[in-house]
């Protein structure tokens, strides 16, 4: 089958939700121990994690999930286009400036641009209105994330070449139910390839950072600051929270540079879904307990879904969504499903005449 253009499912004006997969060239593990030459490159892993957050910062791109495994990376993201129309010509030149400086310091970190240098970026409308379609779209955000660290491993190898294969997948979520199913999918990676045994234990994965920041913040000595510890922690500050509905709005309201906003994605807590997490790893994985834990129920109900289908969406999730996504009938779906914020109107697919 042939495969989908991408101007048939991304939107420069729409909130969008997708799955993104990007594989080191020929699935080498260029992130892991490398079985050819025995080396141990895990330490790009945190390259990858370190990018990721400054670009959270930068783009109007919220980061939902994301697992960083040997050979290939998992994102789930959701692109704010409307929050990059609201930023003043000011905001939109400083954050190009922190993605590409024509000034760096020593350390390569970007140098503090004048005046004159930032009214250059943003000197037509033209300029500004292709920079904020820039930092709101998906494969800009990819380029951003993969390019360098392929040029850094380069220079490491001392090699030159392709490092990521050349296209990245997109699948596009159409509605809570496939959000929750492919964030618990990410989160699970390591899990399902017994690199962890739970989902804490997980490295360089989303579930992770969020659990350490929720451990750390059931020391605080209100409630009010547990809920910010959790939500703005060192870890998980940058991610997007998980709760569409917080129970203190005050909390998600606080303003915040680490991330695009402070929106929730999915209609439940942060414990609820850490519970779903836990308990789809123990049904995947054989050898542990089948026992589903009773205050998952009001979850799985409020997602329209019974335990039976959720294993099936978690188990073959890509299998599932990626056969979907190849469908025209599929996009049109969307314009009939509610995601987080509002809904998804892809273009309609046209015909190329013959």
């Amino acid at each position: 089958m042939p495969r989908v253009s991408r101007r048939d499912i991304f939107s420069e004006t729409d909130i969008q939700v997708f799955h993104l997969i990007s594989r080191c060239v020929r699935r080498n593990h260029l992130c892991g121990t490398d079985k050819r030459s025995g080396r141990d490159y895990s330490h790009r892993k945190q390259w990858i994690r370190s990018r990721l957050e400054l670009l959270a910062g930068i783009f109007a791109v919220e980061i939902l999930s994301y697992a960083v495994m040997d050979n290939h990376l998992h994102l789930v993201v959701r692109t704010r286009p409307d929050l990059a129309h609201n930023w003043s010509t000011d905001q939109l030149a400083a954050r190009w400036w922190a993605l590409f400086p024509q000034r760096r310091y020593s350390d390569g970190h970007p140098a503090e641009a004048t005046a004159e240098e930032l009214q250059k970026l943003i000197c037509s409308e033209t300029a500004v209105a292709d920079k904020r379609r820039r930092l709101a779209n998906v494969s800009w955000f990819m380029k951003c994330l993969v390019e360098p660290i392929a040029k850094r491993a380069n220079r490491e190898d001392a090699l030159t070449g392709h490092f990521w294969e050349a296209r990245f997948k997109a699948l596009p979520l159409l509605d809570e139910l496939a959000i929750a199913a492919c964030m618990a999918y990410v989160d699970l990676n390591p899990v399902r390839a017994n690199l962890a045994d739970t989902p804490e234990t997980s490295d360089f994965t989303s579930v992770q950072d969020r659990v350490v920041d929720r451990q750390s913040a059931q020391s605080a000595p209100t409630a009010d600051v547990q809920d910010q510890q959790t939500e703005h922690g060192p870890q998980a500050g940058w991610l997007a929270p998980i709760s569409l509905e917080p129970p203190r709005l005050r909390v998600r309201d606080r303003r915040t540079h680490r991330r695009a906003s402070n929106r929730g994605c999915l209609p439940m807590t942060l414990d609820q879904y850490l519970s779903l997490v836990d308990w789809s790893g123990r049904q995947v994985r054989h050898g542990r307990s089948a026992r589903m834990p009773a205050t998952l129920l009001p979850i799985l109900q409020r997602l329209d879904c019974g335990h039976v289908f959720w294993l099936e969406l978690v188990r073959s999730f890509r299998r599932r969504f990626r056969s979907a996504a190849g469908r025209p009938e599929a996009l049109q779906t969307a314009k009939q499903r509610r995601l987080s914020v509002q809904q998804i109107q892809p273009p309609p697919r046209t015909r190329r005449p013959s």
